[in-house]
């Protein structure tokens, strides 16, 4: 008896090493702080890389980080060059037809306009640059201002700073530090609430591998961990 129960408690150690030992490929952008950046040390760092290291503990997974450009980083995880999208993606209706989602790890995040100081910009008819393929691009899309469109976020406010846009359209908690660091750039006080959110994409494919992240977003909601990750970050409300 005593060797069936030694030989039980083998069986169910090792079936969790092997559990623990499944490489999740995290695929973010690295450069939309303080969701996520490259530190100084050339590692992926930020709220969604603690964040997500903590998941994959919590599931038992082994997470690898991978950054991708924004323009493709939905492609990407289709093509299963990585197995999930960490990149302060909110949820929407359009890239739900595309991937899945886990539930939302941030409540919706006010989306802010940052321009040049005392410039007083047009926001209806004016000239407002995104981040391509981004909710804030949908919306100047549909509000009678003109869209300019760029890669990456740092282009956006560069257009700003040199008369390509009369303001930039992006997550509060992106631009906010930028106006704090600069004199030359202010937050409006216009704000736009978009989104459901922001949640971890997979391939719809993936679907219990969405279900291990889904209990693990969920068990820190409930002791409370990711609110303190949120605070931590100044990301938004909490939940």
């Amino acid at each position: 008896m005593k060797k069936l129960i030694l030989g039980t408690a083998i069986l169910a150690l090792s079936a969790g090493i092997a559990s623990a030992s499944e490489v999740v490929r995290m695929g973010t952008e690295g450069a939309y702080p303080p969701y996520n950046f490259i530190n100084d040390a050339g590692e992926v760092d930020g709220f969604e890389r603690e964040l997500g290291d903590e998941l994959c503990k919590r599931a038992r997974l082994t997470c690898e980080w991978v950054t991708n450009e924004w323009d493709s980083i939905i492609p990407n995880l289709v093509s299963a060059n990585y197995d999930t999208i960490i990149a302060g993606m909110s949820i929407t209706k359009e890239r739900d037809e595309v991937i899945d989602f886990t539930q939302n790890y941030t409540q919706p995040d006010p989306s802010g306009y940052l321009a040049l100081t005392r410039s007083d910009p047009d926001l209806k008819g004016g000239i407002i640059a995104a981040q391509t393929g981004t909710i804030q691009a949908a919306h100047i899309a549909s509000s009678g201002a003109t869209l300019v469109e760029f890669a990456t976020p740092d282009e956006t406010i560069a257009a700003v700073r040199n008369g390509e846009a009369d303001a930039v359209l992006a997550d509060d908690a992106y631009l906010r530090p930028i106006a704090e660091e600069n004199d030359d750039l202010e937050m409006l006080k216009k704000t736009e609430l978009l989104g459901g959110g922001v949640g971890m994409g997979l391939r719809e494919s993936d679907r219990d591998l969405r279900a291990k992240f889904d209990a693990a977003i969920a068990s820190m909601k409930a002791d409370g961990s990711l609110n303190k990750l949120i605070m931590k970050w100044e990301i938004g409300p909490g939940f």
